[in-house]
């Protein structure tokens, strides 16, 4: 056997191995996208069945569409480089980075957790209690709200795409929302949305007739969006099943004031909604952490600007922002 020989198997082997391993890890972290659960999983088969034909012997391929079919097996090897990256990096993108200006507040009693004159961080051990400084919360579309706004305090992913798409439609947005007074309506509305409003200063939530509630707050030049109701009223009203190994997020209103709270590390959905009822949160909108969803950053006390996820991805395209 050749050392040209000798090295394609080592190829084959290793390519084969990180493929495997990759859609391991794609499978069990459940990033679930189904167009690239398939082409994983294919991207895995092909690599086992190009080793084995390279086990067989490539010289035993007598034919030419046996030689063909070879070499686009053996072609196919060079995607597993990229594709194990793109799984690497979306599954960094589910951990939380550690927030070192937060508040230990494991022993501290829930209802002492409140907000601040400035952006305030509590840390419960399970979960973080982010209490941003603002005058007004919106909804911003399409263009992706930036660093440099000063009067920024919080961002972070706010209303489903119903289609994966680049390109952006406020008809892709699903749920009635609406941005600083303009109404959008949606053909995606679901029976288990809820809405979050800010209209006069006020923010409210709205289970019973969301679509209402969006409509109102437009007319009163504010703004709102739609998202699954997780809790209302001290209970859980969400019945849909979670991904268990992930970082959650709920937008919610604890001791009557308006916060965010983000789990700490990845846990299972159990365990955060758990920790949401211990500290008594009132009412809460589920805030989905998968990939471009989980972008958020915040602006500290002292002025600067701390990202929790920062991996922005193309085809998310709308953002809830409070702003001081």
């Amino acid at each position: 056997m050749s050392v040209r020989e000798r090295l394609s198997g080592i190829w084959l082997m290793a390519t084969t191995l990180l493929s495997l391993f990759a859609y391991t890890i794609y499978f069990v972290a459940q990033m679930w996208l189904n167009v690239l659960h398939a082409a994983f999983l294919i991207l895995a088969v092909l690599q086992v069945a190009a080793l084995i034909l390279y086990l067989w012997g490539p010289e035993k391929l007598k034919s030419w569409p046996m030689k063909a079919l070879y070499r686009l097996l053996y072609a196919s090897s060079l995607f597993v480089i990229p594709a194990f990256a793109f799984i690497f990096m979306g599954l960094i993108s589910q951990y939380h980075v550690r927030i070192p200006d937060s508040i230990p507040a494991a022993s501290m009693p829930a209802e002492q957790l409140l907000p601040k004159e400035q952006t305030v961080i509590y840390d419960t051990g399970t979960v973080y209690v982010i209490f941003p400084e603002y005058a007004s919360v919106s909804l911003a579309c399409e263009n992706r709200p930036s660093k440099s706004d000063a009067s920024i305090t919080w961002c972070s992913g706010a209303a489903f795409q119903h289609d994966i798409s680049l390109g952006f439609t406020q008809e892709n947005i699903e749920g009635d929302h609406a941005v600083n007074g303009t109404l959008y309506e949606s053909p995606y509305n679901k029976s288990s949305y809820a809405a979050f409003v800010f209209a006069d200063g006020q923010f409210s939530f709205a289970f019973d007739n969301p679509t209402q509630a969006v409509k109102a707050a437009a007319q009163a030049g504010g703004s709102g969006f739609m998202q699954f109701g997780l809790i209302r009223d001290g209970e859980i009203v969400m019945s849909i099943d979670r991904p268990r190994a992930r970082c959650y997020r709920t937008l919610a209103e604890l001791n009557g004031h308006l916060c965010i709270i983000d789990s700490v590390n990845m846990l299972h959905f159990d365990a955060f909604l758990a920790e949401l009822l211990r500290l008594g949160v009132t009412n809460a909108l589920y805030m989905d952490m998968g990939a471009g969803w989980n972008y958020s950053w915040y602006r500290s006390a002292a002025g600067n600007v701390v990202t929790l996820f920062g991996l922005p991805v193309p085809w998310s395209h709308n953002w809830i922002v409070f702003q001081k």
